[in-house]
Parts: structure tokens; C-alpha cells; sequence
């Protein structure tokens, strides 16, 4: 949903009656960093227009000034304004207030604006096109002027998403995949888009939580695992001195290591050592194929465990 959209859904909300206070309205003012204010009498434009922009997915100024507003994102002259932009005008007497909202549309002098705190409610509410102080587009969606998409890469890779496949720089399939996903966890809009509110959550983020279950067991299924253990195997019964057709790849590795250790024993002048060395030879050669598959085979484990593969 776009700003304009979550900002639409809020239309009828209004202030607590008498001393009370609406708890939607105060989670606006907490949303941007302001979870002190206690009281919904507190001036909301823009806590409003800040809750719409960060539940889009857009980092807002987290000020409750409105003219704050007129600093963010890119300008915009009024004859080329959109629905969703930002509009601010002055409020009050002094020359730091102003109310901010949301335009909805412009007709001849005037301008519909969609925002809250107008009549102590959220609705859309006419003024004066000549009021307005400045418009504002989001111009600050995406943070690829202090970001890489490199850097989110490598981030949701240290977190523990590597659905994300290789650190390339490129934005593919596997990359927005980890993208919503992390979104999905960290309670982010789920939009395959890297913005302010995302490269945020990467920085403050917890390490990825391992199922129990998954921390504690082995995979299933995997060709490597399936390998390993015919490998691990094989190489027991070579080194035992056992010989059949199970263990034809085994031994086509110790045939090669004996066939070159013989030519380096002829070229050396031992070939009275010969017969003597070549079983141990054989028997080195099947221990490092058990050795080299015991290692494949806790890689893979460690890999299923730490989340890593599938």
C-alpha cells in the first residue's frame, strides 16, 4: 500500500472524547519516536503523515513540526503536484508552525488535502492553493545514495537469510526473496524494495532465530550426505584390503596414486621398496578419501544448521 493508501484507511478517526485519548492516534506519535506524548491534544498533522510514510515503508522526518515536511523528500511545483504528495501551509501565528497532510487533488484555487488533526480528525478538507508553502515528493524511498545493494547483501547474509545466494550487487530473484522475508520478520511492508525503513532494520536487527529443531538435526534428502557416507565407506573397506565393484571409485584413486608413487620410486632408485610401500600407499590414499568425505559431510551438517541451505 502507498502512503496515500494507509492514510485513506485512517478516514473517521478522531480524538478521544473529553479527556479521553485515542490509543490509534497516540501509536502515530510512537511510530515516529515520539512514544512520550501521552495526550492526543497534541498537534498530530505530522505525527500522521510520518505513521503513513513509515508503515509505507518510507522514512519520515520523525518531527512533529509540519513544516519539517518542507525539507523532505524532493520539491515539487504546485502545477505538476500528484495525489500522495505532501502539502504543507502555515498555521497559527508564529513562523515554525503549519499543518501537513497529504494532497488528495487540486482543483482551480483549491486543494484538497487528506491528513489528520484537521477538526481534531482524520478526513480531507479544502484550502486555498495559495496557502501552500511548498509540495513535497517522496524523493527518499530508496537508499542507494548511502547504501549498496552489495551492503544489504552482505547484511542479510550476516543475519542469517541466505536465501539471498551470492553478493553481487544485483537486485535478482533470490535477493528479493531475502528481502521479504526479513521484511516479513521485522514487521517491515512486504515490498521487494531496499528504502530507509529496510537498511534501519538491518542496522538494529537480531541474528536470524534457528528452529530447535533444525539446530539440532541433520538434512535429509541431500546428494552430499548420500555421497559422504558412500565415500566414508568405501574408503573403510579399501583401507581394511576388501575388494569388489562397490568400491570401483575408491580404488581408481588408489590405483593413480600407486601407478605415479611407483614411477617416483623407479626414478629415485627404490625399487627394491617398492612392494614394501605400496599397500601403506593404498591404504593413505583410502584413509584421505574417508577423511576428505568426514569433512564434506559436517560442512553440509553445519551448513543445514546454521541455516545455510535448505
Amino acid at each position: 500500500m502507498t502512503p496515500f493508501d494507509i492514510a485513506r484507511s485512517y478516514i473517521g478517526t478522531t480524538e478521544g472524547p473529553g479527556p479521553e485519548d485515542n490509543p490509534v492516534i497516540l501509536e502515530m506519535y510512537a511510530s515516529v519516536g515520539h512514544d512520550w506524548v501521552e495526550h492526543d491534544s497534541v498537534a498530530w498533522c505530522a505525527a500522521f503523515v510520518g505513521h503513513c510514510l513509515e508503515r509505507a515503508g518510507l522514512r519520515s522526518t520523525r518531527k512533529l513540526t509540519a513544516r519539517s515536511y518542507l525539507n523532505w523528500g524532493i520539491p515539487i511545483e504546485v502545477a505538476d503536484a500528484q495525489q500522495g504528495d505532501i502539502g504543507v501551509i502555515p498555521r497559527g501565528s508564529s513562523s515554525w508552525q503549519g499543518h501537513v497532510f497529504f494532497i488528495d487533488r487540486i482543483e482551480g484555487p483549491w486543494i484538497w488535502g487528506l491528513g489528520g488533526n484537521q477538526n481534531d480528525a482524520v478526513n480531507v478538507k479544502r484550502y486555498p492553493v495559495s496557502k501552500l508553502l511548498g509540495v513535497r515528493r517522496a524523493g527518499n524511498a530508496t537508499s542507494s545514495a548511502t547504501i549498496s545493494i552489495r551492503d544489504v547483501q552482505v547484511r542479510l547474509r550476516s543475519l542469517g537469510y541466505h536465501e539471498v545466494g551470492q553478493v553481487d550487487g544485483k537486485i535478482g530473484p533470490r535477493t528479493r526473496g531475502a528481502i521479504l522475508v526479513f521484511r516479513d520478520d521485522n514487521g517491515l511492508p512486504l515490498v521487494p524494495t531496499i528504502d530507509v525503513a529496510l537498511t534501519e532494520a538491518l542496522e538494529t536487527a537480531a541474528p536470524r532465530e534457528i528452529a530447535p529443531e533444525r539446530a539440532s538435526g541433520v538434512p535429509t534428502d541431500s546428494r552430499i550426505m548420500t555421497a559422504a557416507n558412500a565415500q566414508i565407506g568405501l574408503g573403510v573397506i579399501g583401507a581394511a584390503g576388501s575388494i569388489g565393484s562397490q568400491i570401483a571409485p575408491a580404488l581408481v584413486e588408489a590405483e593413480q596414486a600407486r601407478d605415479i608413487a611407483g614411477r617416483v620410486f623407479t626414478l629415485v632408485g627404490l625399487e627394491s621398496w617398492l612392494s614394501i610401500a605400496l599397500p601403506w600407499i593404498g591404504a593413505a590414499v583410502f584413509i584421505s578419501v574417508v577423511i576428505y568425505a568426514l569433512r564434506a559431510k559436517a560442512a553440509r551438517i553445519d551448513d543445514h544448521r546454521s541455516g545455510k541451505t535448505p
